[in-house]
């Protein structure tokens, strides 16, 4: 097991001000089987209205709201979450189980392509094979994301937060969103219901304890195999005890860390930092 403490920050700043701004935020991290939120609290400036709720996918999202004049909105999300590792609980359904009727509909939503995942010509040719050949899900998962990423390369700054899988296999190139997105449009081509997680991941695999580290936001995947499995296609393996679980959903745009519209001249620029810092 162990310990981190979270602090992320982010906000716009304003060229012209804005007189007012409506937003939503989604960066605290969730209680699950892996991980335990000790403590999470958002500090919002300029003080705003808000309204704490679970989204439709059970993520933890905050909408506030600011009606004064401002040059800058800044939020600051600090966590600390008890991370331990897991094994499976439920028997694998393997494809039988998962061709059945009942099971695709209640997973239909994580089964269907969104504009952010539906493949290329070239990965539904790819899932395909590996559906053909894959004696099991989890061996499928691992086979289609190893041939994907045999063409698409980890790329900082080659893509924009709109990108979409069949954009990012034709270039070759991604981010770990990006990456998510491809995979996931993969699996469901092959009929295995899968969702889009956002969250955190420390750089280093044994931090220090009390050492500050610069982390990031982070996103991979989960599987639905009689439960639900993680996986980072991105790195090419299981979430470990440097993942911190924020938000599920059917890709990017149902879990974006902050989003929102303001009225105001001028345009405006986002900024972002994460640190992370291991407490045991």
């Amino acid at each position: 097991m162990s310990q981190y403490r979270i602090v992320h920050t982010t906000g716009y700043r304003y060229g012209g001000g804005a007189t007012d701004s409506f937003n939503e935020a989604r960066m605290t991290p969730l209680t699950s089987r892996r991980q335990l939120v000790l403590s999470s609290k958002l500090d919002i400036t300029p003080v705003a209205w808000t309204h704490s709720y679970r989204d439709y996918w059970g993520t933890s999202a905050v909408a506030f709201e600011v009606h004064e004049r401002h040059s800058e909105l800044k939020v600051v999300a600090t966590s600390t979450v008890d991370i331990h590792e897991v094994g499976r609980v439920e028997e694998p359904l393997g494809w039988e189980g998962l061709a059945d009727p009942e099971l695709r509909d209640r997973y239909g939503e994580l089964l269907g392509q969104t504009g952010y995942v539906r493949p290329h010509r070239d990965v539904l040719r790819i899932a395909e094979s590996v559906r053909k050949n894959a004696p099991t899900p989890v061996d499928a998962v691992a086979e289609l994301t190893s041939r994907l990423r045999g063409t698409v390369g980890y790329v900082p700054g080659v893509t924009q937060v709109h990108t979409q899988a069949a954009e990012v296999w034709e270039q070759g190139a991604g981010v770990c969103q990006d990456i998510a997105h491809l995979t996931l449009g993969g699996l469901r081509a092959m009929g295995i219901p899968a969702r889009y997680v956002s969250g955190y991941v420390v750089q280093r695999a044994d931090p220090a304890i009390g050492e500050v580290l610069i982390g990031e936001s982070h996103a991979w995947l989960q599987f639905f195999d009689g439960e639900w499995l993680g996986y980072d296609p991105t790195s090419e393996s299981v979430p470990s005890g440097t993942h911190v679980e924020v938000g599920f959903g059917r890709d990017y745009a149902d879990v974006p860390p902050l989003k929102g519209i303001y009225t105001g001249s001028g345009g405006s620029e986002m900024y972002v930092s994460v640190e992370m810092t291991r407490l045991t």
